[in-house]
């Protein structure tokens, strides 16, 4: 979600006009922090769930709303709702075959439109008009409100004393792309020793992994770390993530949210490729090793050996940190 934020901008920048974004429930703290965003709007689908007779109730309720749909998902479901809703002009790229749905379908040449951001800001501009680049393409960029961060770190009871690391060492899709977690504690040691506090970031599922870096830590480093993974809403994540001076994160949706908070940033690419969905930015730095095996895509390692994660060295991720941080708060 964050990454159609670029479309967002781009529309904006075309002309005035009034953005409503209709997406899973789980996206409304991202696009309520996006200034493009007139109004969320809940889907209320499960993902995967068809349920054509609700679609199509909730098609018709949106007649006569929308001038334009701009349909993202590949899916043909994705389509039925804009199409019930009557939108005039409905766009997106071909995907299962959308014609009829769709009125203004484009076909992907995924060479010509290598990345998601590109594919994206396309479809504001002409068929058949240049590609994108980055160059022209505004960042994703976030906006959080600074009472709710304070409101956030005092629940959390987060001290603000000291320059702060945050981790995000969770991957949703597979362990084949999460760096291992003792790399993670390497990284949080030198951040530690030199004066600075580190905080976990991350879902439920996350916590083994939160608590076996914590559990690597020196016992007098340990105080120093917090686990907050689990125990924040994502409204509260994206405040905390903005109140960090940098952060390390594995390629995931938090990695995106940092970047798009303007964070000092370290992204950690093992099974996935950074040629797709990198995260955009002026203060990013991307760690991969590049082996012949990598990227392969998958949720674990076929190879059963993880050495795109496991041979990046955490003395490459401090070092990159560094970088990025340069001129900012760290310790």
């Amino acid at each position: 979600m964050v990454m159609a934020q670029t479309l967002f901008a781009e529309l904006k920048r075309q002309g005035d006009c009034d953005i409503d974004v209709l997406a899973p429930a789980w996206c409304r703290p991202l696009l309520s922090r996006m200034p493009e965003v007139r109004r969320p709007l809940d889907l209320p689908f499960g993902h995967g769930e068809l349920k054509l007779r609700q679609r199509r109730a909730e098609g018709r309720a949106l007649r006569g709303r929308y001038d334009h749909a701009y349909v993202l998902p590949n899916s043909l479901k994705s389509a039925l709702l804009p199409f019930w809703a009557r939108v005039p002009r409905r766009t997106g790229w071909r995907g299962e075959m959308r014609y009829g749905l769709l009125n203004d379908v484009r076909v992907l040449d995924k060479e010509r439109y290598p990345l998601m951001v590109q594919r994206f800001v396309a479809l504001a501009r002409a068929a058949d008009g240049p590609v994108p680049t980055l160059g022209e393409i505004r960042p994703p960029h976030l906006e959080v409100d600074p009472d709710a961060v304070a409101a956030a770190r005092e629940q959390h009871d987060l001290a603000a004393d000291r320059p702060v690391l945050g981790l995000c060492p969770g991957a949703e899709f597979g362990p084949a792309k999460r760096w291992p977690e003792y790399h993670y504690a390497a990284v949080a040691r030198d951040w530690i020793g030199k004066g600075g506090r580190v905080w976990l970031f991350g879902s439920g599922k996350d916590r083994p992994v939160a608590d076996a870096i914590i559990a690597d830590l020196p016992a007098e480093q340990r105080g120093e770390a917090r686990i907050l993974a689990g125990a924040t809403s994502l409204e509260q994540a994206v405040d905390l993530l903005s109140a960090t001076d940098a952060v390390v994160s594995n390629d995931s949706g938090l990695m995106h949210i940092a970047a798009a908070l303007n964070r000092p940033l370290v992204a950690v690419y093992g099974s996935t490729s950074p040629g797709f969905t990198p995260p955009l930015g002026d203060r990013v730095a991307i760690e991969r090793l590049g082996l012949d095996c990598s990227p392969c895509f998958q949720r674990e390692c076929p190879l059963g050996h993880l050495n795109c994660l496991r041979q990046l060295e955490p003395g490459r991720v401090i070092t990159a940190l560094q970088g990025v941080s340069a001129g900012g708060n760290r310790p």
